[in-house]
């Protein structure tokens, strides 16, 4: 029997273009699902996520999934947050007036600025969509993708880890910031794999074959 991997459901993620990535790359079963029954079941996690923190963050709580995840962490089973996925599993965010996150990794979500500027002094467009070179240290996740690998992105918000030991990747637009964090089963990109080609299909595969250590 194929294994499981539940896509959470709270209405703000790309949720077929990652539960089509990751058709590409393995034969799981993929739910997307807002059934915590269903996620409780399944054998790996994935927390995506678009949109502003405000909205997602209102949705997250109203439907219990920030007590959903927790447990799934609590049970070692392997967890990747993407995009606001990411943001989301931070301590908490600038966006929307300030905002409170799950606070399963400790630091703040920051905003970009209005008068960016380049290491060249060239102003710098905000948000910061398309593709960056990504500097990953040699977690499990990053096998077989090249060092300085480019993924997608878009954002205007970027992570800033007060813990870094958890920092898995960094990446630099205007200022560096955390491209992905990690502890233990969980795992969390700013990017998106799913739209980000080779790299990112890989990145996929490594999480569909990870036992969730280190």
């Amino acid at each position: 029997m194929s294994e499981t991997v539940a896509v959470i459901d709270y209405g703000m993620g790309n949720l077929h273009s990652v539960a089509s990535a990751l058709g590409k790359v393995c034969d799981h079963q993929v739910l997307v699902t807002s059934d915590p029954a269903e996620i409780a079941r399944a054998d790996r996690v994935i927390f995506p996520g678009v949109g502003a923190i405000g909205d997602c963050m209102g949705e997250i709580k109203r439907l219990g999934f920030d007590q959903v995840l927790r447990e799934q962490v609590a049970s070692g089973k392997p967890v990747l947050g993407i995009c606001v996925g990411m943001q989301a599993l931070m301590s908490s965010s600038a966006e929307s007036g300030g905002t409170e996150c799950i606070d399963l990794f400790a630091g703040n979500v920051d905003f970009f600025g209005n008068h960016l500027k380049g290491d060249q002094g060239e102003v710098l467009k905000v948000p910061h969509m398309g593709w960056n070179q990504v500097h990953h240290n040699d977690h499990p996740l990053w096998a077989d993708i090249a060092q300085d690998s480019r993924f997608y992105f878009v954002h205007s918000y970027y992570v800033q880890s007060a813990n870094t030991e958890q920092v898995m990747a960094s990446c630099h637009y205007g200022v560096s910031f955390a491209a992905a964090v990690g502890r233990d089963n969980v795992f969390a990109v700013q990017f998106h794999p799913e739209k980000s080609h080779t790299a990112g299909l890989q990145l996929l595969h490594n999480f569909v074959r990870w036992n969730g250590q280190s």
